[in-house]
């Protein structure tokens, strides 16, 4: 019964949250080149300390190195038993998404990682330069960005994804997670279109 209770009031108060401007789809969009046939995709957890360690390791230098060669795509993959504030915080980077916000989200999630919290997605919008905190407000208390994560994490379950990170190459699952074979790929598939 005590559960019950406790749902009820956060049942209601995103029911009360004045949906005006806010939408349930995904705008999040690649990073990189959007137009690239080259797609990388990672499925990650925004609050797992290995995908912190994998963007700064991995992403960013493939970024970097082959930021026009490749379009890079984030999926969420919240780890909600282990990781409190996952879903919560993959929901604001949607929320954030909405705004033009969403890679500067995740840069500052992962790097300011420690200070996680429900509190701290409001603060995180406005030190990134969210232009409504307002509308990011709403968003993020109307849960109305729960079923776009939870469709980036119902594909990665199809497609055998059981740990954060986890990285595809062209719908191909990466079997080690280093910056080193995931160059090597590319640089195939970079090859490949030269041919």
């Amino acid at each position: 019964m005590q559960k019950i209770t406790f749902l009820i009031p956060l049942i209601l108060l995103s029911a009360c949250v004045n949906p005006k401007g806010i939408s349930p789809e995904s705008s999040k969009t690649p990073s990189g080149n959007p137009n690239s046939s080259i797609v990388v995709e990672e499925f990650s957890d925004i609050q797992c300390p290995a995908c912190s360690g994998a963007h700064a390791r991995i992403v960013e230098p493939l970024l970097e190195k082959y930021g026009n060669d490749i379009s890079l795509k984030f999926h969420h993959f919240p780890l909600r038993t282990i990781h409190a504030f996952a879903q919560e915080a993959a929901e604001a980077s949607e929320c954030a998404a909405d705004q033009e916000k969403f890679w500067e989200f995740i840069q500052d999630s992962y790097e300011n990682q420690d200070k996680l919290s429900r509190d701290d997605l409001i603060a995180r919008a406005e030190k990134i330069g969210v232009a409504d905190i307002d509308l990011f407000g709403r968003c993020v208390r109307s849960r109305i960005k729960k079923d776009a994560v939870q469709k980036d994490f119902e594909e990665g379950a199809e497609r055998g994804v059981n740990a954060t990170p986890t990285f595809f190459l062209a719908g191909e699952k990466v079997q080690r997670n280093t910056f080193e074979a995931i160059s090597e790929l590319i640089e195939v598939k970079i090859g490949s279109q030269r041919l």
